[in-house]
């Protein structure tokens, strides 16, 4: 059973396996502190790479890294507590959903569903409530 899940984790081409991957990236981002190229050179060597939207993950994935801090920043004041304590799956989640609304003008709806579908598929029990929640607050006081 522990296999199916774990392949049900990854099924994702395009733009989907793109986030599903970068969601991993980032949680390892969070636990060893890898660097850009560290993190870009291992995610390449993955299989699952060659089957995500590459140019959009590395659009993603620097971009994230180089505007963390103002995205934790601006969805401060919808968490229910301090950023250092949101769960590492979590925040990664956030970091993509934020980076997309705000820096890329993805659709807000697009950005909540996906996010929400990555945080049941990878979260949490009840981590796409927490992501629903902190997200349609950030939606409606960000309103672009």
């Amino acid at each position: 059973m522990d296999s199916e899940k774990t392949e049900k984790r990854f099924e994702g081409k395009g733009r989907v396996g793109t986030r599903q991957l970068l969601l991993q990236v980032l949680y390892q981002h969070q636990k060893n502190e890898d660097d850009l190229e560290t993190l870009i050179d291992q995610s390449s060597q993955l299989k699952e790479y060659k089957r995500i939207d590459q140019e959009y993950f590395l659009l993603l994935l620097e971009g994230i890294l180089s505007s963390k801090i103002e995205i934790e920043e601006s969805i401060m004041s919808h968490i229910d507590r301090p950023i250092d304590q949101v769960d590492p799956i979590e925040k990664a989640i956030l970091w993509i959903a934020i980076h997309e609304i705000s820096f890329l003008e993805m659709p807000k709806s697009v950005v909540m569903n996906e996010a929400i579908e990555l945080a049941k598929s990878f979260g949490a029990e009840t981590s796409y409530q927490y992501i629903n929640a902190v997200l349609d607050s950030y939606c409606r006081t960000n309103k672009k």
